[in-house]
């Protein structure tokens, strides 16, 4: 059931878009959207600005220090228009989640129960999309810490090369390990925001060690030509796409910062969208201007490694592992979801006796109301399915780690696909199915919505009020089913265009 009630005075109107009459918003501030609700799991202990600094550190990778590259071939004009696209895309898709959000028991939202309610048969095949993108990401960072530490370490002192283990990776990513096991055993998201402040800070590092360089002008005699409004090419283009369009990507987590966050109202949940994505959109702009003009064309793929080398850039480099470190915790939460959502999943079989449209459907196939009517995946794991599950996944992304020296052609198909997905593709067909006129937990919502807003004894000023607030809102979301429809086909060409470019770009070397 819909659970974005106004507390505290946070919306002035409900969550479709209808403003809220004198007389019924005292009641839909009381008990909007709670009756026979019950909550499932831990929920509502979230600040508003805990749950931005994790979406933030969600979004923000080691990914940001590519994105002077991405400007080098696009040119400025261009690049910095596709980085304020991808961002607006992006938070449309988690926009979307908060509404779909709206339709299910508080606390246990998820892709696996939209799906159930949506695209039930297809449950397995999104979460195990998901997983195996979240795994993938998580081994990423366990590489890039083998990779780097050495560096970090021979930065500070040259003589630790006479020392093996401290130049050896398996070395840095075994110890590393050792400090990602415990965060990643953490339930609840809320609980890794110290964690995530960490990484936040080494982010504002980078973006203030780039911006430094930038200021000072010690690059300018390995700069090379600007482009502000030409391009490299149709191709150089293309793929660096790709690095733009996902480095926003965190909408697998955005289902669990719902449940968690303590005041769930559309007003907050929008915000909390628009400061995280805006905050990582002004760190993208910021990095990409300054270390592009700093290298001009010459500008490698790590703008930091790039740097003449002393003690500010490798601290920026130790920052990065910091970075990925904490990052790590953030891709086993949700891949955890996902792999325990998979091995619950039962194929659905469709009832024999379809309900009448216009029969007013029963609470019991809309929304759970008790534990035997839950949603399938919506209850808390328990402590020894969370302990194997996890365990299962760090072990296996040690494995990988220590064994792969690269996962760079992989991770290229599972972005291109897993990204793509969740964040524009999923969003996009869940709500557009769920809000269907004739869905009827579409029906069942507005219901309440209509029962809560209507005054016991309406005069006739606010029979009219009423009427053309209903009429607007049937308006907006005809609109925004629209929008939806259009973000997952954008999802599917982004898709379509990705793999393309890398099957191209593989082929070409």
């Amino acid at each position: 059931m819909p659970t974005y009630s106004a507390i505290n005075g946070d919306v002035d109107g409900d969550s479709d878009g209808r403003p809220l009459t004198a007389s019924s918003s005292s009641r839909s501030r009381r008990g909007r959207f709670n009756r026979g609700k019950k909550d499932v799991g831990i929920v509502g202990q979230a600040s508003w600005i805990s749950s931005v600094i994790n979406l933030v550190n969600t979004i923000v990778g080691a990914g940001v220090l590519a994105m002077p590259l991405a400007l080098s071939r696009m040119g400025i004009l261009l690049g910095v228009l596709i980085i304020i696209w991808s961002g607006l895309t992006a938070a449309f898709g988690l926009y979307l989640q908060t509404r779909c959000a709206r339709y299910l028991e508080r606390g246990s939202a998820s892709f696996f129960a939209l799906s159930q309610i949506t695209y039930p048969n297809a449950a397995v095949i999104f979460d195990a999309a998901i997983a195996i993108k979240c795994f993938g990401v998580g081994v990423s960072y366990l590489i890039i810490i083998g990779d780097l530490m050495p560096r970090v370490v021979m930065g500070f002192s040259h003589h630790a090369g006479s020392v093996d283990f401290l130049v050896d990776r398996h070395f840095w990513v075994t110890a590393f390990m050792l400090v990602v096991i415990p965060l990643s055993f953490l339930r609840r998201l809320d609980s890794l925001k110290y964690t995530s402040v960490i990484a936040l800070i080494s982010i504002g590092y980078l973006v203030i060690l780039v911006l430094a360089h930038f200021i000072k002008k010690d690059t300018m005699q390995d700069r090379g030509d600007i482009r502000i409004i030409n391009w490299a090419g149709f191709v150089p283009t293309l793929s660096s796409f790709p690095v733009i369009v996902f480095a926003y990507t965190c909408h697998q987590n955005m289902f669990s910062i719902l449940n968690e966050i303590s005041i769930n109202s559309q007003f907050r949940t929008t915000s909390l969208v628009s400061a995280s994505v805006g905050s990582a959109g002004l760190i993208y702009l910021l990095v990409a201007i300054t270390g592009y003009l700093s290298f001009g064309n010459n500008v490698g793929g790590n703008v930091v490694g790039m740097y003449v080398p002393s003690v500010a850039t490798t601290i920026g480099q130790a920052a990065i592992v910091i970075l990925v470190m904490f990052s790590y915790p953030l891709q086993v939460h949700p891949c955890r979801a996902s792999v325990d959502a998979v091995l619950k999943w039962r194929p659905i079989k469709r009832s024999s006796s379809r309900q009448s449209p216009n029969s007013s459907p029963s609470r019991g196939h809309l929304l759970p109301m008790g534990k035997s009517t839950s949603p399938p995946g919506s209850e808390s794991m328990g402590d020894t399915r969370f302990a194997a599950i996890t365990a299962a996944i760090i072990v296996l992304s040690y494995v990988v780690a220590m064994t792969v020296a690269s996962l760079e052609k992989v991770l290229a198909y599972v972005g291109s696909t897993g990204s793509t997905s969740i964040s524009f593709i999923l969003p996009g067909l869940f709500y557009y199915k769920i809000s269907s006129p004739d869905s009827p937990h579409h029906r069942k919502l507005m219901k309440e919505d209509d029962d809560d807003e209507e005054p016991a004894d309406p005069s006739e000023d606010e029979r009219l009020i009423q009427g053309n607030n209903r009429r607007a809102g049937n308006w907006r979301r005809k609109l925004l089913r629209r929008l939806s429809l259009a973000l997952a086909a954008y999802g599917i060409i982004v898709m379509v265009v990705c793999l393309v470019t890398n099957t191209f770009f593989i082929v070409a070397h």
